[in-house]
């Protein structure tokens, strides 16, 4: 038993528990309040922990916090903290550190695209548009390990939210000392089951088990070792080659033939998260054109997409909330039901109306990150698009980091490609991200209509009217059409039978610290 600082430490476990993943593409950063990408909230999640963790069903369940007070009008909660968490380096863990990460989300100075997503806390929109301080955040700390946290109107999802990366806790001394850089290999200090060993662009992100984590005598991997790979072709190479335990996704041109291949390992499940294209309404050709949206989207053969394309590793969707978020039934629009040649009739109506035709075709830039999957939908869609109105498409590919400042630039872009994974199990999750002052609102889209909905959404305590809101909303967003919906997520890995723990569930959200790696 080793002793640090006066702290027993369980003795490390056998060198060779080592477990290795997929992740998708290069992370972007490691900074929780800045991070974006599905790939560096997979690895913050086991670097870090917050308030709440989801649970195997996705609901909230206590982490850092072991239980949670709620106020008969539900505006106030109370997170009691354990009072063995401890960061990285041995610091005690306290509730001043997650006060300090929630403002710190909300703070324009930090960039953080998430800062909306806390705004049922009191004074956070105001905190994010820059009126007013982030010590004025609704977040207190009456004691070390108490936390207070204000609302401005009830979000009975806030447990849940509180389990996601945005909303960590932060290290003061790393950040005063290091500023921004405080999230590199040697400066970062985490609170989760695992510290940063590691990191190689390009390559790898390794991570040892924190053993100051409260939970570390029963973490059983002792490494992971996380491998970008924005190729899904090569990652599945890599694990028939042996080299991961686990794939971020499968090549869905190879669906069929991976469930043929490996049975058992492949674990496909229902996800909750869309995919779709958006397009940027600051500028021509679509600003001002809801009519020309609408055309393309209703030229697009989902199902031949979903079915054929994807080989059924995906659902044909019309929607920007997808099938089977919690008390919610996704709004279609009306010409989702209409034989494909009354659609294709409408589009090229719609299209001529917009002023182009066969003299005159649509030319535009169609955009998405460097993947094969993504690659073969753009150019499927291009083809349709084509086929079926005379439209030019260029394609362009990027690397993830590029494409993301492009989105957020909005100088080049036209069509992009879009797409969003639930952070808690509400349609609020995917409607909010279409607000007008939204910071993952990369469309543009701003109507006065649309947040008015969404505003009282927020504002309603019953919960059969706040759903009848944001269905409103869902159908004016479908009306004005500043997205193009495609399909909706199903979870795509490939597990080795010996690692042992893994549970599919719709956020697709996996600790390292819950799973086993078997002698092999």
């Amino acid at each position: 038993m080793l002793i640090l600082l006066g702290l027993s430490l369980p003795p490390a476990l056998p060198a060779d528990e080592v477990l290795r993943l997929g992740n998708g593409a290069e992370p972007e950063t490691l900074d929780p309040q800045r991070a974006e990408g599905v790939s560096a909230l997979n690895i913050l999640r086991d670097l870090d922990e917050g308030l709440t963790a989801a649970g195997p069903a996705g609901a909230a369940v206590p982490a850092a916090a072991e239980r949670w007070d709620v106020s008969a009008d539900g505006r106030d909660y109370v997170f009691h903290l354990r009072h063995d968490a401890r960061w990285s380096n041995g610091d005690a863990l306290t509730a001043d550190d997650f006060v300090a990460g929630l403002r710190r989300s909300v703070d324009p100075a930090t960039g953080s695209a998430y800062a909306q997503v806390l705004s049922p806390i009191d004074n956070a929109g105001a905190v994010a548009a820059g009126r007013l301080p982030p010590s004025r955040l609704g977040v207190d700390a009456p004691d070390p390990y108490t936390l207070h946290i204000r609302l401005a109107v009830p979000a009975t999802y806030l447990p849940a939210l509180l389990a996601h990366p945005a909303t960590f806790p932060v290290h003061g001394p790393s950040l005063a000392r290091y500023g921004r850089d405080f999230a590199r290999p040697g400066h970062l200090v985490s609170n989760g089951a695992y510290r940063l060993q590691e990191w190689v662009p390009q390559s790898r992100v390794v991570l040892q088990r924190n053993p100051y984590y409260r939970d570390a005598a029963t973490t059983a991997v002792e490494r992971v070792v996380y491998l970008p790979t924005e190729d899904v072709g090569a990652e599945l190479q890599r694990y028939r080659a042996g080299e991961l335990d686990v794939t971020a996704a499968i090549p869905m041109s190879q669906a069929r033939w991976v469930r043929q291949r490996f049975g058992g390992e492949l674990h496909l499940a229902p996800y909750l998260g869309s995919y779709w294209y958006g397009y940027n309404l600051s500028r021509p050709p679509f600003q001002g054109n809801a009519g020309l949206r609408r055309a393309l989207s209703l030229v697009i053969d989902r199902e031949v997409i979903a079915g054929k394309l994807l080989q059924d590793a995906a659902l044909p969707s019309y929607t920007l909330v997808p099938e089977g978020t919690l008390d919610y039934s996704p709004q279609r629009p009306d010409w989702a039901a209409w034989p494909r040649e009354r659609r294709i009739a409408e589009a090229q109506r719609l299209y001529a109306a917009a002023g182009y035709s066969a003299g005159h075709p649509l030319d535009v830039e169609l955009r998405y990150n460097t993947q094969e999957d993504h690659r073969r939908i753009a150019t499927v869609i291009a083809a349709m698009w084509k086929q079926r109105l005379g439209v030019r498409t260029r394609l362009v590919n990027e690397e993830w980091k590029v494409f993301l400042q492009n989105r957020r630039l909005r100088a080049v872009t036209e069509v992009f490609r879009g797409g969003w994974i639930g952070d808690y199990d509400d349609a609020s999750a995917f409607l909010d991200e279409l607000r007008s002052f939204d910071g993952k609102n990369d469309e543009a889209y701003a109507s006065p209509a649309y947040d008015a909905l969404l505003a009282q959404a927020q504002r309603q305590a019953d919960p059969a009217r706040r759903r009848e809101l944001l269905q409103q909303a869902e159908r004016q967003l479908l009306d004005d059409a500043p997205v193009l919906p495609i399909y909706g997520y199903q979870s795509k890995h490939l597990v080795k039978p010996w690692v042992q723990g893994w549970r599919d569930n719709p956020l697709d959200i996996h600790y390292s610290k819950d799973l086993r790696v078997l002698p092999h």
